[in-house]
């Protein structure tokens, strides 16, 4: 069975990007850091509608963690097809008011962590010759984001990973992409009021916001073999916005 490795998958885009992977005949490695009840949850209707799926605990700051942690997941369900980088964070400050705790964490979680993770399975990926790696960015990380100075730099830094690397292990015949949503309903703007919401949908030409499943499309495309000639893109999920 080819199996799909997804982190941050115990909510949000990562949760939606498991169902729509399992859905797709992929075995699914549901990884989380604090979502464990989340993460039991997805493997559970994964597995009520006949697919194949396990949770798994995994820091992805930790590399010594995360190289474990892919070894065991290569061992008990089997061989790595697909990493999907979608763990992070999200913060919002003045570019002054950030500290230097809060630069590190940030980007040590939304691009370490991609790069702890992506070190880990393409041993295996090199090997067997083939691979996909897609990286969850933001619209941040293409444009900037005021007041997201931090989160902007590690997924603009993100993006330029992927460029990179599509290059370096496309004779391996690996693949290396992201999607880069824009405003999508999850836990990172639930603290928008109404007014911003409404703000940003209509800032957005299809005049709707995001959801977790849009942005999950995108992945089970880049997944698929349909998607098997293109490597080092940046994918916008985005409704339009900043066309």
């Amino acid at each position: 069975m080819k199996v799909a490795v997804i982190t941050g998958a115990g909510r949000g885009i990562g949760a939606a990007a498991a169902l729509r992977l399992a859905r797709d005949g992929f075995g699914v490695a549901v990884c989380y850091n604090n979502s464990f009840d989340g993460a039991e949850k997805i493997v559970a209707e994964i597995s009520s509608a006949g697919g194949s799926a396990k949770a798994y605990r995994m820091n992805i700051i930790d590399s010594a963690e995360v190289n474990a942690v892919i070894e065991q997941i290569e061992r008990e369900i089997g061989e790595i097809a697909v990493l999907v980088n979608n763990a992070g964070i999200a913060e919002q400050a003045l570019f002054t008011d950030i500290t230097d705790e809060m630069w590190h964490r940030m980007i040590e979680t939304n691009l370490s962590g991609a790069f702890y993770c992506s070190r880990a399975v393409l041993p295996f990926m090199i090997r067997r010759k083939s691979g996909k790696i897609i990286n969850i960015a933001s619209i941040w990380g293409e444009t900037g984001g005021s007041c997201e100075v931090h989160y902007s730099a590690a997924k603009a830094g993100l993006i330029g990973m992927t460029k990179a690397l599509a290059k370096e292990v496309g004779l391996s015949g690996i693949t290396v992409n992201c999607v880069s949503p824009g405003v999508i309903l999850t836990h990172m703007t639930a603290h928008f009021d109404s007014d911003t919401m409404n703000a940003l949908k209509e800032e957005t030409p299809l005049n709707r916001i995001g959801t977790p499943e849009d942005v999950a499309g995108a992945v089970a495309f880049l997944a698929s073999p349909e998607a098997d000639f293109i490597t080092g893109q940046d994918i916008p999920v985005n409704g339009g916005m900043y066309i």
